[in-house]
């Protein structure tokens, strides 16, 4: 049981009581003025190391179990530095890089990031392509989704990249199926047989006019009938002369065991407890706020399911011999190994895989063996879960 008597007197009751009930330490949040910040660099931008350090006024450190990250004081803003806004460096916590390292993307392969949003693995993955393969990317969120489209073109990453607002547990769309081009097996109709020509962020007349209806009626929830919207596609993301129809075809049934992605991250939506610059961040937006958002069990209970089911998706959208990376920022055991374990006795074409780069990482094993655990403490990073799960054949 966790001992709150010594815990940082800035944190309310309830949370204390939260972290108590999970077993958590509620001293890892007084760690978050010693926990660096990570920024990871654009590869070839290396010679541009020293006047980078020169910019932010700190030295880069670089993590030695993480290619292309450092880390810097927690208290360095980038943001405003000419490396960030020329897309040399961006933002991203080395737990996070160690969930997106353990998919092991190679250049050519079809990869799906389920819940996208803000877009920094996003961004992380499409380097690991190396200009070559495809980067579909799924976000309930629209604005968010915008974001990672910024990031993207930022960053000189987005040639070979999709971006659909959509609803990550029952998004259907697989990679880009080049038949279609030439009309084999199109379900097209009239009103959507429309050719897409090279994406550009001018939007037509018909589209400003749509936008402007729904505005008029107010912004409806997604939800899982939605139609996927299409925000974004690169010059080389397959999609350039396709019929807008094939672009968001629905995948059928057990298509994607031979047709579906061959890697796929789903960095679920989760209470956030393990960030503890996140949970910081409620001393301003008011611990009524977390109330709301972390401890609210009618909504705890909602994100579980949740869990479940974008972890459930991800896995349908996978390939057989195809790998998936499911991950968290919390660290309580009802959102990650009690979530793993559902998904297990549910589905037994699933096997957990051993990450083999996480030999060298400062990270503990899950109470799941071949899970992984980061945390303040052990890790020198944000709280993070990760376990990663192959596809049989069956």
């Amino acid at each position: 049981m966790a001992d709150t008597r010594s815990a940082p007197e800035s944190l309310p009751p309830a949370f204390l009581e939260f972290l108590q009930e999970n077993g958590l330490d509620p001293m890892m949040y007084s760690m978050v003025d010693t926990i660096p910040r990570y920024i990871r660099l654009k590869p070839g931008m290396e010679p541009h190391i020293p006047e980078i350090q020169s910019e932010l006024t700190c030295h880069l450190n670089k993590v030695s179990w993480l290619p292309d990250f450092y880390a810097i004081p927690p208290q360095v803003q980038i943001a405003s530095s000419m490396a960030y806004q020329q897309g040399k460096i961006y933002g991203i916590d080395a737990a996070s890089g160690a969930a997106v390292l353990a998919l092991d993307v190679q250049p050519g392969e079809h990869v799906l990031d389920l819940c996208a949003a803000p877009g920094a693995k996003l961004c992380m993955l499409a380097d690991m392509l190396g200009g070559r393969g495809s980067l579909t990317g799924v976000d309930a969120a629209k604005h968010r989704l915008a974001a990672c489209r910024t990031m993207l073109q930022k960053y000189s990453l987005g040639d070979r990249c999709r971006l659909f607002v959509a609803d990550g547990t029952s998004f259907s769309i697989l990679p880009v199926n080049t038949s279609l081009g030439n009309g084999e097996g199109s379900t097209c109709h009239k009103d959507n047989g429309s050719t897409l020509s090279e994406w550009t962020s001018k939007r037509s007349w018909k589209d400003r006019q749509k936008s402007k209806k729904a505005r008029m009626a107010g912004s409806p929830h997604l939800t899982s009938t939605s139609e996927p919207e299409l925000i974004y596609y690169g010059k080389h993301s397959g999609l350039v002369g396709l019929r807008k129809c094939d672009a968001i075809r629905p995948s059928a049934d057990d298509e994607a065991q031979t047709s579906g992605y061959d890697k796929v991250l789903v960095d679920a939506e989760c209470t956030h407890d393990g960030s503890i610059k996140h949970i910081q961040k409620f001393e301003f937006w008011g611990w009524k706020t977390l109330d709301r958002r972390v401890l609210d069990a009618e909504r705890t209970d909602d994100l579980l399911h949740l869990q479940l089911r974008l972890l459930t998706n991800g896995f349908k959208l996978l390939k057989t011999g195809g790998s998936l990376v499911y991950s968290t920022c919390s660290l309580t055991v009802a959102q990650n190994e009690n979530v793993v374990q559902q998904f297990l006795c549910k589905h037994s074409s699933a096997e957990l895989q051993k990450i083999d780069s996480a030999d060298s990482w400062p990270c503990s094993s899950g109470s799941i063996f071949k899970t992984l655990r980061f945390d303040p403490a052990t890790s020198q990073t944000s709280g993070l879960f990760v376990a990663k799960f192959t596809k049989l054949q069956i």
